[in-house]
């Protein structure tokens, strides 16, 4: 059931707009006397979180019995009390007095006893929702944190995303806050289905060993669910969580997807600053790789982006970038390395073929990054200085299958008829 919804093609929601929304919506749920928790974003997705906390705040704060928010990290690193600040405004003048009293806390993902156990998604069932493609008990542990709430609350954006099809919703929860078990499952059965496969698309197995995982979840759940276009809201969906978030993922296949006639033989993706990593910064390839030709070049630019992942990269330091069979073929070599890096790792490298030992990535990845050349070509990346780019030679030039995508990352890139031009392999 929707309490309130808005989602508009053209032009965005004002602030008043949303204000009513959510006056409406949470004027509709049972808040009052309760302790609440709200799960939002960190500063890798664009969302207008000051407003939207500032008025949160206001609406429950009142009724609730306690407001808290937690950051849903997944396993980016924490942030710091200043970057926390920025994210929810509250160094903006408009930000009140009672919203700098809230506390807002990091999912602490890399703590031990941060985690509890809350059930088992059964062999059988999994096995069921693959398909076949996959069959084992996956437990399903959360951040502990949740027990000491009546009520939780999810508060973010919708996009396609590499690994459910679209991002939000009970995402929020897993990977959000969820532990590293569940995380490396569903992350490497999102990579082993193929990246290209699923982003942009609303029904996958990942989002229903998700939703299935939801079910182990003893607290109540309301969503706020956001489709954002240019950093404003073009739509707000505020109900029971798989409801609101199929109203934000149908908003955002028709706002967040792009389609071309033919494939580009050179890509130019300009990352945003708030990618500060290739752990997050990868998005410019998950979102651009669809409309690269076979044989083909995309380049990550980002001049700003300095580290691989400041949480993974000794791993990856380690395997490397390579294609899905690369891992999927010698699964006991990499049986150490945790799923959720894997993916990540084939995600940004791509499709291609490992045969006989040979490895044949469909197109080439290059960084045109702060990370140094060294660094780079060990992780089998191909390397361009940032420097030597000059952005605006590539601009104008599609006719000559030259594309140049700025703030790329978020907005998914398609073939209108992508079995006509480029090869996906099984």
């Amino acid at each position: 059931m929707l309490l309130a919804s808005r989602g508009l093609t053209e032009g965005y929601l004002s602030e008043s707009e949303t204000y009513s929304l959510l006056e409406k919506a949470l004027g509709q749920a049972d808040l009052a006397g309760k302790k609440v928790l709200v799960l939002i974003p960190d500063a890798t997705r664009s969302c207008p979180l000051p407003m939207l906390f500032r008025q949160v705040v206001e609406l429950a704060g009142a009724r609730a019995a306690k407001l808290d928010f937690l950051i849903a990290l997944g396993t980016h690193q924490p942030m710091s009390e200043a970057r926390i600040d920025e994210l929810v405004g509250r160094n903006d003048p408009k930000c009140p007095a009672a919203c700098k009293k809230i506390k807002v806390h990091n999912h602490l993902w890399s703590e031990p006893g941060t985690f509890k156990h809350f059930g088992t998604i059964p062999a059988k069932r999994i096995g069921q929702i693959t398909g076949g493609l996959m069959s084992q008990d996956v437990p399903v542990g959360l951040n502990k944190m949740i027990e000491d709430y009546d009520q939780l609350m999810i508060l973010g954006p919708t996009f396609p995303h590499e690994v459910v099809g679209f991002s939000g919703g009970l995402k929020y929860l897993f990977p959000g806050i969820a532990d590293w078990e569940i995380i490396n499952f569903f992350h490497w059965l999102g990579a082993v289905i193929t990246c290209i496969k699923i982003i942009g698309t609303m029904d996958t197995p990942v989002r229903e060993v998700i939703n299935e995982a939801a079910r182990h979840v003893p607290r109540p759940i309301l969503n706020v669910d956001l489709v954002v276009r240019d950093g404003r809201l073009a739509g707000c969906f505020v109900g029971e969580p798989k409801e609101a978030w199929r109203a934000a993922a149908e908003l955002s296949q028709r706002l967040h997807i792009v389609y071309k006639e033919k494939p580009y033989k050179t890509v130019l993706g300009i990352a945003p600053e708030m990618y500060d990593d290739l752990w997050t910064g990868g998005k410019v390839m998950y979102k651009l790789e669809p409309i690269v030709a076979d044989g083909g070049e995309l380049i990550i630019y980002a001049p700003h982006m300095t580290e691989i992942s400041y949480t993974h990269g000794v791993h990856l330091d380690r395997i490397g970038y390579h294609v899905r069979d690369y891992f999927l073929k010698r699964m006991e070599r990499f049986a150490d390395v945790p799923g959720g890096v894997t993916a990540h790792s084939t995600h940004v490298r791509g499709l291609g073929t490992f045969e006989n030992g040979v490895e044949k990535p469909r197109v080439t990845v290059t960084l045109a990054t702060g990370i140094p050349r060294e660094r780079t070509e060990k992780v089998a990346l191909n390397y361009r200085d940032p420097a030597g780019i000059d952005v605006d030679s590539y601009r104008g030039r599609e006719n000559e299958g030259i594309l140049v995508v700025d703030h790329a990352g978020e907005v998914l890139h398609r073939l209108r008829e992508p079995e006509k031009h480029i090869t996906i392999p099984d």
